[in-house]
Order: C-alpha cells, then sequence, then structure tokens
C-alpha cells in the first residue's frame, strides 16, 4: 500500500500597501491644503471685509476668567524653541530606534519645511492697510506651524498602538497654542489656521514620499484608532457649526449691521474656526499617517498543522 502525501497547503502572499491611488492620494491633500491656505490669505487679507472681521476677532479677546486666562498664558510661555527642537529630535530619535528611517526623515521634512515656508510667507506676503489698523504682516503664524508641526511628527514616527491618544493630545494642545496666539493679540484667526494649512500640505507630501519608497513592499494597511477618529470628527462637526454661523453674524456686524455682536462673539468666532481646522487637519493626518507598517517577519513558532506538508519518508509495505 502506498503512503498518500498529504497535499501541500498554498501560502498566502504577505499583503502590499496598494497601488497608485495609494500613493498618491497625499498629493490630493497637498493641493486641497494649499489651495485652502491661498483662499484663506485671498479672503481674510486682501478684502476689505475679511480683514475688519479678522480683526475684531482678535480683538474681542477680553477673557476675564482667571482659570483661562492662566492656561492661555502658561501655553505660550511654556512653547519656546528650545522645547520644539528638543520633542522634533525624540521624535527622529523614535523613528531611528523603530529602524523606520523612512518615517525618521519623513518627520524631519514636514517640520523643517512647513516652518521654513510659514516664515518665508510672513516676510514676504504683503498685508494692505484696509481695516484701518495699521500692523505688520502676522500671517501666518509661526507658533501655530511650530506647535503642529512637531504634533505631527510625533503622530508619524510612533507606533500605531498610541497614535490616536497622541493625536488627541496633540490637537487639544495646537488647539489652546493657536487660540492663544489671538487671545494675546499677536496673531488674527485667519493666520493660525493658514499655518494648520500649511503643516497639513507639507505632512501630506512628507507622507507621498514614504508611500512611494515603500509602494513594492510588503506590509499590511493600517487604519487610525476609531475611537480619536470619532472625537475629531465630532469636534470638527460641532466647532465648524458654529464657526460657520458665527462669521455670517460677525460679517453682517461688521459689514451691514454695525454692532450686531461684541467683540468677545467675534473671538469666540475666531476660536471655533480654529479649533474646527484643528480637529479637520489632525484627522486628515490620523489617516495619511497610517498604511505604512511592514511585514512582519515569517513566524518561526508556527504550528506544524500551517505549515506546507513534506511528503513522508518511507515507501510501500
Amino acid at each position: 500500500m502506498t503512503a498518500l502525501a498529504s497535499r501541500p497547503k498554498t501560502s498566502t502572499p504577505p499583503p502590499t500597501r496598494g497601488g497608485a491611488g495609494y500613493a498618491l492620494a497625499p498629493l490630493a491633500v497637498v493641493l486641497l491644503a494649499a489651495v485652502a491656505a491661498a483662499a484663506t490669505y485671498y479672503g481674510f487679507v486682501l478684502t476689505t471685509l475679511g480683514q475688519s472681521v479678522d480683526t475684531a476677532s482678535m480683538r474681542g479677546g477680553d477673557v476675564d476668567h482667571p482659570r483661562v486666562v492662566e492656561i492661555l498664558s502658561r501655553t505660550l510661555n511654556g512653547t519656546t524653541l528650545a522645547s520644539l527642537v528638543l520633542v522634533c529630535l525624540a521624535a527622529a530619535t523614535v523613528g531611528v530606534l523603530r529602524k523606520r528611517l523612512d518615517l525618521a526623515i519623513g518627520a524631519g521634512l514636514l517640520v523643517l519645511g512647513a516652518n521654513a515656508s510659514v516664515q518665508l510667507l510672513k516676510m514676504r506676503l504683503d498685508r494692505p492697510d484696509l481695516d484701518d489698523f495699521p500692523a505688520p504682516n502676522s500671517f501666518p503664524s509661526g507658533h501655530t506651524a511650530a506647535a503642529a508641526s512637531v504634533a505631527f511628527a510625533l503622530i508619524l514616527v510612533l507606533p500605531h498602538a498610541v497614535r490616536g491618544m497622541v493625536a488627541l493630545i496633540g490637537a487639544g494642545y495646537v488647539t489652546v497654542i493657536a487660540i492663544a496666539t489671538v487671545w494675546a493679540e499677536w496673531h488674527r484667526p485667519s493666520d493660525t489656521v493658514a499655518a494648520l494649512l500649511i503643516v497639513l500640505a507639507w505632512s501630506a507630501l512628507a507622507a507621498f514620499v514614504i508611500r512611494v519608497v515603500r509602494l513594492r513592499l510588503p506590509g499590511e494597511p493600517e487604519r487610525p484608532g476609531r475611537g480619536s477618529s470619532l472625537l475629531l470628527l465630532i469636534g470638527a462637526g460641532i466647532t465648524g457649526a458654529a464657526a460657520l454661523l458665527g462669521l455670517a453674524a460677525v460679517a453682517a456686524s461688521e459689514g451691514v449691521t454695525p454692532d450686531l455682536v461684541s467683540g468677545r462673539f467675534a473671538f469666540l468666532t475666531g476660536a471655533a474656526a480654529i479649533a474646527a481646522t484643528v480637529a479637520v487637519t489632525f484627522l486628515l493626518w490620523a489617516r495619511l499617517a497610517g498604511g505604512d507598517r511592514p511585514a512582519s517577519p515569517p513566524d518561526k513558532t508556527q504550528p506544524a498543522a500551517d505549515q506546507p506538508a513534506r511528503p513522508p519518508k518511507g515507501g510501500t509495505k
């Protein structure tokens, strides 16, 4: 009787990350973010009504609550160039320790590119005096760009298991920083919104480079945590709706019906617009930063039942 060998099982090839659509998706985000930043500059810097609404939001930040003032002041005072550089270096170190040099390089690209672009635009862009409030150009915000770029870098290099939590913490921190710069009258709301969009554009460009480099390498796609994504989505919806309604009221107050709303209302409208932009940009970045997990090495402890069967030794009896 001849021993019959069990049929070998065909091994499933490791999944790949995707095709051209997967690699080119970040470029669409780059384009949309750049167009949105340009539209923000045109609408709130180059038009009379836009400047009036923007300046009213900045000058209405007469917050008297001691706890709120303490949080805003401490956040601004604690955001120094040295602290941000240290966090940036820590992000690059994490990428190297994880043996993901591509992530470390991508983090450096988005931080350096975003901050250099913001400083260059601030020096080169013109701000005509259309609202009788002469001031040097402050568009876009360097503080907001620095804080957001470092937070984005950390999300990129940290393991997938903690990215959702880091995204929520980073979004909260950047929101406070951005609103604090408006409260201190360092920046108008449009300055911070544009800075966030520029950081998103550079981050999406870094994601494009990483995806192209690893396009044909085996790996499993990652998705952001549902809990963090849901919270960011809810925050974006609530603050976005409040910002749109408030913006219409402030615009009417500045252009049609004077003193329709108070300065504090205008400030809260600007704060809502900032919070909505932070939530949207962090939500998009959490999705772009995923999908880069390399394939796991073959498991040598895999049960024999899962291994291809070998023909048994021996012949006929």
